[in-house]
């Protein structure tokens, strides 16, 4: 397992994390994709309103797409998820459907599906690396994105690299120990 946890948890946890080096000769198959965005689907919303949309490019199957995603990203990303199968974009719906007032939790939101989307992956042993290194503006462009649908995350998917076999600083990077605060950093009020 990748993560030291303190206290018990689902393998599901212990195994997720956020690679920079992918094996570019492993596709991501429909299947899987729909797997993965059918966890998404089902995460809680406020007033069940799922304002969570997702751009996504398939190498190999919808590379208009996957290319465009790639060039929202900053020069930094683009320096590793260049070797990634899939790439998304995560979007809010700003406003409610249902009544047009603006839903404050709609980012909040999106993070519950993209965290679903991303313990399911690992749970098939792909993972999801989100970033926020990318250009809103140069979404909105490429993706002809109406008001009020705001992006938040860009998103590497794919199969992780064989450890030892990545490009110098990016092997570096994912071979560095795990660390996460202390519960008692994050659990501000109350206890246990």
């Amino acid at each position: 397992m990748r993560n030291p946890v303190d206290h018990d948890v689902q393998n599901v946890f212990r195994k997720r994390w956020s690679p920079y080096a992918y094996d570019p000769d492993r596709d991501v198959s429909s299947e899987q994709l729909k797997s993965l965005f059918e966890a998404a689907r089902w995460a809680m919303s406020s007033f069940n309103a799922q304002p969570w949309r997702y751009i996504v490019g398939v190498r190999g199957r919808s590379d208009d797409i996957w290319k465009g995603v790639y060039e929202t990203l900053v020069d930094g990303n683009r320096e590793w998820a260049r070797n990634a199968p899939v790439l998304a974009l995560g979007l809010a719906e700003l406003n409610y459907e249902h009544n047009g007032k603006p839903n404050r939790h709609a980012a909040h939101d999106l993070g519950a599906a993209s965290a679903s989307l991303a313990l399911e992956a690992a749970a098939r042993g792909l993972a999801v690396h989100q970033m926020g290194g990318f250009s809103v503006d140069r979404a909105r462009e490429l993706f002809d994105l109406p008001d009020g649908v705001e992006p938040y995350t860009a998103m590497a998917i794919g199969y992780p690299a064989e450890r030892g076999t990545g490009e110098g600083e990016l092997e570096k990077r994912d071979s560095k120990p795990r660390q996460r605060k202390a519960l008692n950093e994050l659990v501000i009020r109350g206890g246990f």
